[in-house]
């Protein structure tokens, strides 16, 4: 399917020391700002406690944030999630209350939300719909009514952070590595070199991204940046198997204008392709709420700096590696009239 057909072939190849010269420059860019300020990591990574509350009205999530950190919490991450009542309290592991004890640090926190929204902390007997007796500490006003709920209390261990960052990084060094094998197998290894560095391109720029801006870098992040890597790929392996047809067909044609003539073909394809998908991020990003945002971003940029790198990183580093017909096209011996037992 194609929304439209450009007849010449734009010469792509013929400024890819322009752009790889951008590329590098952005990379270096992006693991500096890796090394100099590193990742936000969240609490599933580095520990911590999660906290959900709900208010009875809209809640004033500055004033929330100006609380905790009245507590000594120096940099408590809090959210919005589902509606203006429910808030989302992540406090670090660092915080010395928090690490000796969550359940105390947790309810200190719950106990000063309480005070600041004019309520006080009763212990409260429920009854659960199996018929058990439930004690908890509720907030409740002059009047006797509950005012902040305390919903969810989560804690992430330092082991526990640990072990999933190794894990993560295992998943990312193991994608990878699955990628060059079937790059390897699939076509030679002139492509696979090209499309991993086109794809670790990705990957390092999104998490420059991350680190230059302090976002919070979770699992979700972690799941995007590795559907990127896929994603990336599968539009480098198009392109290749084009320049692999025109291998076939043009044969008197140079080794650039093959691959401009299979990039030019393919545009319209990628344009359907990574039109329609960012349609879906883009409605993650303005609809999915906080839990979807960082997801969303990650996609984003892996999505536009895929299509680049794609073009002008696989192609251009395929190109400079001394891709050539012989590389994908075996020549055809000619059979010598002589084979065979010779009397």
């Amino acid at each position: 399917m194609e929304f439209f057909r450009i007849r010449k072939d734009i010469p792509f190849m013929r400024h890819a020391l322009i752009f790889n010269v951008v590329s590098a420059l952005t990379f270096v860019a992006a693991v500096f700002f890796l090394l100099h300020k590193g990742l936000n990591l969240s609490i599933e990574f580095k520990g911590g406690t999660v906290m959900e509350v709900k208010y009875p009205h809209a809640a004033n999530l500055e004033g929330v944030r100006a609380t905790v950190q009245g507590l000594g919490y120096e940099h408590p991450e809090v959210t919005s999630f589902g509606t203006a009542r429910d808030v989302m309290l992540k406090l670090p592991i660092a915080h010395a209350a928090a690490g000796k004890d969550s359940a105390n640090a947790s309810q200190k926190v719950f106990d000063a939300l309480c005070k600041a929204d004019g309520g006080s902390v009763k212990r409260m007997e429920l009854v659960s719909a199996k018929g058990e007796q439930i004690a908890k500490n509720a907030c409740v006003d002059a009047a006797g009514a509950e005012t902040v709920q305390l919903n969810k209390v989560e804690f992430v261990g330092p082991q526990v952070g640990d072990e999933l960052a190794q894990n993560g990084l295992n998943a990312l060094v193991m994608v990878i590595i699955g990628v060059m094998i079937y790059l390897a197998v699939r076509f030679e290894w002139k492509y696979a070199v090209a499309a991993i560095i086109a794809n670790l391109h990705d990957v390092v720029i999104i998490l420059g991204f991350f680190a230059y801006f302090g976002w919070e870098f979770s699992l979700t992040v972690l799941a995007a940046v590795l559907a990127v890597l896929g994603y990336s790929v599968n539009e480098s392996v198009v392109i290749f198997d084009r320049i692999r047809e025109n291998f076939r067909k043009q044969r008197k044609a140079s080794v650039h204008e093959v691959i401009d003539n299979a990039i030019t073909s393919t545009i319209s394809r990628t344009i359907i392709t990574h039109g329609c998908t960012q349609m879906m991020v883009l409605s993650m990003l303005l609809f999915g709420g906080p839990t979807l945002h960082y997801f969303a971003v990650a996609l984003t940029i892996g999505i536009c700096f895929g299509i680049y790198s794609s073009v002008f990183v696989a192609a251009a580093v395929a190109m400079w590696l001394g891709v050539k017909r012989e590389d994908l096209i075996k020549p055809v011996k000619e059979k010598d009239e002589t084979d065979g037992a010779v009397v």
